[in-house]
């Protein structure tokens, strides 16, 4: 009888179902980075295996650490090193007294499709085509959407307008400018830096059978659309988007117009649209030269006429005006994307004038590389400084003084991730709307930090924010949909809210926790810790949105970490 207990016993503890007690990230580890779980539990008694997958058999056995009080979450939290497994293959944990962890890998390509869904979101973000996301998700397509557009009257001008490609920005279907400037751009730069790594990887988007990679080719989807909002005098009109937010629709089937969206006043364009827009087309300029010299010699041709007209209107901010009311992505300093434009005109031709105009003003933006606050669609001003450095600055002083910078933020985000409780990079003030951005873009920093000096230090603390990303968390929660054994399921995005599929349209991260009440789900939430403020409603825009900042800093992250090809 005793015999056929603990065979029971053990049997229950092998095949129970996983407790979101254990927090592990459900995608994996790489064979020779740190491999750490979290447990959150007054049952578990100090002992812990990670037992293999294809037999139950014990891969390794380990104690947890003594417990830490995380202030951000509230949890008090015991850590499962298991980093001394290297065998490659798919695993569970084994927590005594408390129970088995969601399923992971530990692979040198562990990180691939992860990579790949983040990556094929934007292709299910397409506007102005059918889309149709294939065999795997046979359920998950639309025909095309706002084929016709009109001139907003904030846009100075009338009639009929061009509504061609580009990406749905969010849970809603506007386009924005401002927005695509940082998205676009880091999936510029990630190609641009990890191309021997994501170059050869098929898509399955229509273009595949042509000869341009497939992150190219998807980049440049949004790329076209953003070419339609130039004016002829160079400018660039803010967004294309309805006057209201369209009603939980299928794409095709929001029948508001598309309007050309300006800023109701002379000159009509904005100056930190027009400078995004001029730093994107130069960066496309560079990394299209190989595939399509003439195609990059257009992108390169808008942004200088984009640069042409920031000389004349430096400063014109952008508000909602004329009875528009959606997104606004309003700046009121511009400063930072003139800078962007520039060095990135500089580093694409090489050209006095650019680097010129970058001397003259980094050192105003130096400080905003700092340990607290990484790069976001208003604080371009990074991107700025890191590509001139990337680019081989003429100016050895520019790129000690940037650098030296960089490596002091990594160094002070490395420490202060090594004391946090889930090991993150986030602090009290970073949960914000769209935390789980600000948590991969803090990823992007310290992976640009080691491409100006090889740390592995580096590495793994932004493979602590992917980890965190992908299940590590208090939530023990996958905030990337579809992927891992317990992903966010009700995002607030319109096809996953308005399809019959049951399950979210794939690869999009969730805006995370948010410790401010900003919408009318979070009203209702209680008192918590500013780390568990979300919710996984789709009534809850302000913690659980998709956006396409936010997936284009994890497809960097991600990319990062693949192996070479």
């Amino acid at each position: 009888m005793r015999l056929l207990f603990v065979i029971l016993a053990c049997a229950f503890s092998t095949f129970a179902v996983p407790t979101t007690d254990i927090k592990i990230d459900q995608v994996g580890y790489l064979p020779n980075a740190s491999k750490i779980a979290f447990v959150v539990s007054t049952r578990a008694n100090g002992d812990f295996t990670v037992r293999r997958k294809k037999d139950d058999s014990i891969a390794f056995a380990g104690k947890l650490s003594l417990p830490i009080d995380d202030p951000d979450s509230g949890d008090r939290v015991q850590t499962a090193d298991f980093s001394k497994l290297r065998e490659s293959g798919g695993y569970y944990l084994d927590v005594k007294g408390v129970g088995t962890s969601w399923s992971f890998w530990i692979a040198p390509d562990v990180y691939r499709r992860a990579f790949y869904l983040t990556m094929r979101s934007f292709y299910g973000q397409r506007c102005g085509t059918a889309v149709d996301m294939g065999r795997e998700f046979s359920r998950y397509r639309h025909p095309a959407c706002h084929l016709t557009g009109e001139y907003h009257a904030t846009s100075g001008k009338s009639g009929a307008a061009v509504s061609s490609k580009g990406w749905h920005d969010a849970g809603d279907y506007g386009r924005y400018i401002v927005n695509s400037g940082i998205a676009t751009g880091q999936l510029l730069w990630t190609f641009e830096i990890y191309e021997s790594r994501i170059g050869p990887l098929v898509l399955g988007i229509p273009e595949s059978t042509n000869s341009t990679p497939d992150v190219l080719d998807e980049i440049r989807w949004n790329l076209d659309w953003m070419l339609t909002m130039q004016d002829e005098d160079g400018g660039v009109w803010q967004k294309q988007t309805s006057e209201q937010f369209a009603d939980f629709v299928m794409p095709e089937n929001d029948k508001l117009v598309s309007y050309v969206v300006g800023t109701g006043k002379e000159p009509y364009k904005s100056s930190c649209a027009t400078a995004d827009f001029a730093a994107v087309m130069a960066i496309a300029a560079r990394t299209f030269k190989t595939y399509d010299p003439a195609y990059a010699q257009r992108c390169l041709n808008a942004a200088e006429k984009a640069w042409t007209w920031l000389q004349k209107y430096p400063d014109v901010s952008f508000r909602n005006a004329g009875g528009v009311v959606t997104g606004e992505y309003g700046d009121r300093d511009c400063s930072d994307e003139r800078l962007w434009a520039a060095a990135e005109l500089w580093r694409t031709t090489k050209q006095e004038v650019y680097e010129r105009y970058f001397l003259s003003s980094y050192s105003l933006q130096l400080p905003m590389i700092n340990p607290v606050g990484p790069p976001s669609w208003p604080r371009v001003a990074p991107l700025a400084l890191w590509t001139y450095v990337l680019g081989g600055g003429s100016n050895q002083d520019a790129r000690n003084a940037i650098t030296q910078a960089s490596l002091k933020a990594a160094n002070e985000i490395v420490e202060r991730t090594n004391k946090n409780g889930y090991r993150i990079s986030l602090t009290t003030r970073d949960f914000v709307w769209g935390s789980n951005g600000v948590a991969a873009n803090y990823g992007v920093q310290l992976m640009v930090a080691n491409l100006m000096k090889r740390d592995p230090r580096y590495v793994e603390t932004a493979l602590d924010n992917l980890h965190y990303l992908l299940g590590r968390n208090t939530f023990s929660l996958s905030w990337v949909t579809q992927l891992g054994e317990n992903p966010f399921r009700h995002p607030h995005h319109r096809p996953s809210q308005s399809d019959y599929n049951q399950e979210p349209w794939p690869g999009l991260l969730s805006g995370g926790p948010n410790q401010h009440r900003q919408d009318p789900a979070m009203k209702k939430l209680a008192n918590l810790p500013p780390a568990k403020m979300y919710l996984d409603d789709w009534e809850s825009f302000a913690t659980n949105e998709n956006a396409i900042n936010w997936n284009a800093s994890i497809v960097f992250l991600l990319a990062g970490v693949l192996p070479e090809n």
